[in-house]
């Protein structure tokens, strides 16, 4: 499923490098990809947070990307804080990301994006509110 990038995420985005903006191009389609293929998320929302594109599933908890020349080499994942998918994604990933607290996850922008755990991350995301409860959310 491909989709027009909103204006305000095109905004934000023009002026990343051509690395980053690469690899914020493939995360935001495993985002909408993800939504397409995660049963009982019928919609998900494009939008800008914190000046940041951002990404909100009905049932889930909003994601956000980010690309900083202050970490030029790092791309970046935001979650809600108060969550516990942090937490979960650093027990079933510890390898293949880097992590910011109980807030961000991130991965170098000069390797491949680690696709199948981000997959994985962004489907638990999409459907917190429902697996939340769950021991490890599940898995």
């Amino acid at each position: 499923m491909k989709s027009n990038i909103s204006k305000q995420v095109a905004d934000v985005t023009a002026d990343y490098p051509s690395d980053a903006k690469a690899v914020f191009i493939r995360v935001r389609q495993l985002v909408l990809d993800v939504a397409k293929d995660t049963v009982g998320v019928d919609k998900t929302e494009e939008t800008l947070k914190w000046g940041e594109p951002s990404y909100l599933a009905e049932g889930g908890s909003t994601v956000r990307m980010k690309w900083s020349d202050k970490k030029p080499e790092h791309f970046s994942l935001y979650f809600n804080c108060n969550s516990i998918l942090v937490e979960t994604f650093r027990e079933l990933y510890q390898d293949e990301f880097e992590y910011d607290g109980n807030r961000a996850m991130s991965f170098s922008i000069d390797k491949p994006v680690p696709e199948d755990a981000l997959k994985h991350c962004l489907s638990m995301a999409m459907q917190y509110h429902k697996l939340k409860k769950l021991p490890l959310m599940g898995n």
